[in-house]
Parts: structure tokens; sequence; C-alpha cells
């Protein structure tokens, strides 16, 4: 079948879902619905070019870099691009946290997002009750992901379309001033890029 299609001894390890995506790809392929090869490509592609990595490092550049920040926040796709990556939209804006301000993306509607700087949705972003909390009580959404905020920042949340997205950017943190670049990458998640966690140095050290 495809490349996927591999040592099955080790089947064992694979979870139930995996089990069913492994039958149904197979069912698929034998049927002439799917070919191998665009398949593998498709999977490549969400591991290797796009993904929450690009929006890492574009995090991390517009922290060490002054003009790339400048540039960001003036036209997200543009900067972006230029880095090579592919921004998921055409119309990709960088929103600033601050000390005043902090932001969090929502698609009410459906689930409208920038894959291409972020990889696939996380399954709470997609969910009624994300989507409908966000907008109600966004500090409390905050605390279920775990962040606390002082009392005098403001939340902002930005609501997603098919042709408008967003990329939070989020502070800095304390501590990291002598760090590379890279490793700077390592502190920004997925969730970071959403607004709904802190970069942690604690973890990025620890990688």
């Amino acid at each position: 079948m495809s490349t996927h299609d591999h040592d099955h001894d080790h089947g064992s390890e694979l979870s139930d879902t995996q089990l069913r995506v492994r039958a149904l790809e197979t069912i698929l392929t034998e049927k002439g619905y799917v070919e191998p090869a665009v398949l593998d490509a498709i999977i490549e592609t969400y591991e290797t070019r796009i993904g929450p990595h690009n929006g890492a490092r574009v995090v991390a550049k517009a922290w060490v870099d002054p003009a790339f920040r400048r540039r960001l926040f003036e036209d997200a796709t543009k900067a972006i691009a230029s880095l090579g990556f592919p921004s998921g939209t055409e119309h990709l804006i960088a929103l600033e946290n601050t000390p005043k301000q902090h932001n969090m993306v929502v698609c009410t509607l459906c689930s409208c997002y920038p894959t291409g700087t972020l990889g696939l949705p996380p399954v709470w972003y997609k969910s009624h009750a994300y989507r409908s909390r966000t907008v109600a009580d966004p500090r409390g959404v905050l605390r279920d992901f775990g962040v606390e905020l002082p009392k005098d920042t403001e939340i902002r949340v930005w609501d997603s379309t098919a042709e408008l997205r967003y990329l939070v950017v989020p502070m800095r943190p304390k501590g990291t001033e002598d760090w590379s670049e890279e490793k700077l990458a390592s502190l920004v998640t997925r969730d970071c890029m959403i607004g709904t966690r802190l970069p942690d140095p604690t973890q990025g050290a620890a990688r």
C-alpha cells in the first residue's frame, strides 16, 4: 500500500483510532479512491512543511529581530512568507500581547484557523464549549487552561473568519535575554499562538 503500511509487528502499539485509520486507508486505496503517493505527500506536508513549529519560529524571530517584528505587525502574511513559510491564509493578522492586553482567538461559526502557521486545529478549538465560553467568559477559559492574568490586563477576543485569521504573539518571558532564537522557539506552543497559554521558560529549558 503506502509507505505507512510498515512493520505490522508493532501493530499492538497502535491505538484503536490509529488501527481504524489504517484499515480505512487500506480500503480506500484498494478501491482506488486514494492514491498512496498523494496521501504520503499530504502527510509529509503536515509533518514537515506546515505546523506550529513554523509559527514558533515566527514568534521567536519577532522577539529578537525588531525590524522583522515591525513587518510582522504591519503585514503578517508578507512577513511570514519572507521566511519561506506558508501562512495558511492570504489575510493573517499578528496580535501583540502586552502587559495591558492579552489576545485570544476563536472562530464562533466553525473552526477557521491558520493551518500553515499552526498546523491542524486542536479538537477543543472546534468545540462549542470553547467557541461560546471564550466570548462570554475569556478569563474563565484561560483559568481552565491554567492561565491567571492580572485583573488589570484587558482580554480581547478575536473572531476568525474564512477571510481573516490571527496569530497571537505572546510576550517574551523574563530571564530569556541570552537565549538563542532556536531555544526561544522551543517555548512557543500552538496554544500560546491561539492565546490560551503562556510561554513557559522552565519547559523550554528542559527540552
